[in-house]
């Protein structure tokens, strides 16, 4: 039986141990509880208090004495979707309200500002960041500069991210320099014929970021991100100039 999720929920291994010796004993006492968990009588005391808060546990009194019993475990689906909405309406309020009032407090530039990825790792970071980002935005589109060599190596370490990205319902325009790439679903692409050798280049324009992502020695993948709404938005000026021209 996988327990894990009931972590997820909130409760601690010691409240598991204990919910699940009450559902087995149907109604004990705390002496009972202690000697089925094998946890002593104070801490499942103290455990029992707290599963009852949580709404897992329910008591009444017998006699001189207090005695147990553990809610249907449909009350756990209960806690979960509680959790689910309290995490919903959560992550809403950080993107309408926590995280820009997060940003005010930034400098205006500093060298955070600037990053640097490397490795496949790194470069799958780097894409999961544009999607991540421009996913927030009203205008759901980027714009890239790509090369024919830097192709082959870039969607390495994230094959699907074609797939993620139509799902999200972002569009992109791509201005390829040198023959090739792939048509797909909420892209435009146009071309620069370019003579002569090419190196590996990728820059997308995701304001107010940009990444820059080439390769080293052996095809190493590097990368840098700057986010910086100024130079995002010079990059887009010189994108848009030039895509009105090819």
């Amino acid at each position: 039986m996988n327990l894990d999720i009931l972590e997820q929920l909130g409760l601690s291994q010691r409240e598991i141990s204990i919910y699940l010796s009450l559902l087995k004993l149907g109604t004990a006492s705390i002496r009972d509880i202690a000697t089925s968990a094998d946890i002593n009588r104070g801490t499942t005391y103290e455990t029992l208090k707290e599963l009852a808060s949580k709404g897992v546990v329910s008591y009444f009194p017998k006699g001189k004495r207090r005695v147990f019993c553990a809610e249907p475990p449909e009350v756990l689906l209960e806690l979960a979707k509680e959790k689910r909405q309290a995490l919903e309406q959560g992550i809403e309020e950080m993107k309408t309200t926590l995280i820009p009032q997060l940003n005010h407090l930034k400098p205006d530039f500093n060298p955070g500002n600037v990053r640097f990825y490397e490795g496949d790792t790194g470069i799958e970071f780097v894409l999961k960041d544009i999607l991540n980002t421009v996913e927030q935005q009203e205008n759901k589109s980027y714009n890239v500069f790509s090369s024919k060599l830097i192709r082959q190596h870039l969607y390495r370490p994230f094959p699907n991210y074609t797939q993620q990205r139509i799902r999200r319902k972002i569009n992109v325009r791509v201005i390829a320099i040198g023959e090739g790439g792939e048509d797909a679903e909420l892209s435009e692409r146009k071309w620069i014929d370019a003579k002569g050798h090419i190196d590996a280049s990728y820059i997308a324009i995701y304001p107010p970021k940009v990444a820059m992502i080439s390769l080293a020695s052996r095809d190493y993948p590097v990368a840098v991100v700057i986010d910086s709404q100024e130079i995002a938005t010079a990059q887009q000026i010189i994108f848009e100039t030039l895509w009105n021209t090819l």
